[in-house]
């Protein structure tokens, strides 16, 4: 890592998708920025979703990757999966592993269209929940937590999960927009990191410290056209937020993109795992089995 030097604000650098990662030491903190261009039409272009719903999708997706930021170790992967039984959205699942991303949603149309241009989370989920998974890589290990779907979107609920799973206290801000261009989504999130020293009471575990205090204040002043704006590099961002501080560092950029991990040799693998009186039944007059990927939208035909 490396303390930072501001890029110039005025920029006009264009990506697919990349992550920024920077750690404040005299605050205990640690954060990620992040912003989505071409790399979120791609995923959101394997379905025609409603407005509501390309909205919905690409802020989770944003969340995927700033949750999946946080896992040091190659291999891992964060899934996010909001689900509910009586809502206009009954799933919604994003995976995030080694700079790979993809989502989707299953939804109700004649649900949806009842709510109208921009329902609130509530209206689209109902009494869901959220549930985040870490599994680590290096078996290290599998985990996750639940949380009910509250507030007013999926950033808040995110939020919720790591001060009731985790006991951290983290501040996450998310972005969308549409316009001529596209969609646009980008985010940030911060957190307050233990001091790790024997003995101490652990700083994670209290909202009303100091240091986490000052570090919310400053980041929560980022506003959504800001954290939007390409003009701005994401290291600006962080220069814009931090530039008081002692000390800030940062790791490179990583790059996401769209990720699916579908293909005919992993449904084979997959269906080779069920008894041959259950692969029988899958199979069409053919002889062949026919899987859809509810991520990438493709059907592949498997001979087993």
């Amino acid at each position: 890592m490396a303390a930072m030097t501001p890029r110039p604000e005025n920029t006009t650098e264009t990506y697919a998708g990349q992550m920024l990662a920077f750690t404040i030491p005299s605050r205990h903190a640690r954060g990620r920025v992040v912003r989505l261009d071409s790399t979120l039409d791609e995923i959101l272009a394997a379905h025609d979703y409603p407005a509501p719903i390309k909205h919905l999708l690409a802020e989770a997706l944003v969340l995927a990757v700033l949750m999946g930021g946080l896992v040091k170790d190659d291999g891992s992967q964060v899934t996010m999966q909001a689900q509910t039984e009586a809502g206009a959205v009954s799933l919604l699942v994003c995976d995030y592993k080694g700079g790979e991303l993809r989502g989707y949603v299953q939804y109700d149309d004649a649900l949806l269209a009842e709510l109208g241009a921009n329902p609130s989370l509530f209206a689209l989920f109902g009494k869901g929940y959220l549930a985040v998974t870490f599994d680590l890589a290096g078996g290290k290990g599998r985990y996750q937590g639940i949380v009910p779907l509250e507030g007013d979107s999926l950033s808040e609920a995110c939020e919720r999960y790591f001060y009731q799973s985790e006991q951290v206290p983290t501040l996450i801000r998310a972005a969308v927009r549409a316009d001529a261009e596209g969609i646009q989504a980008a985010g940030l999130l911060v957190q307050h990191l233990p001091e790790g020293e024997e003995g101490r009471e652990r700083l994670h575990a209290k909202l009303d410290h100091p240091e986490w205090e000052h570090v919310a204040i400053l980041a929560g002043s980022l506003r959504h056209d800001e954290l939007l704006d390409r003009g701005l590099s994401l290291e600006a961002i962080v220069w814009r937020l931090f530039h008081e501080e002692e000390e800030v560092l940062i790791l490179p950029y990583s790059e996401i993109s769209k990720g699916c991990r579908c293909s005919v040799e992993h449904y084979r693998d997959v269906l080779a795992r069920f008894p041959e009186a259950d692969r029988v039944e899958m199979r069409d007059e053919n002889g062949i089995v026919l899987v859809d990927c509810a991520f990438c939208s493709k059907q592949f035909g498997i001979e087993i």
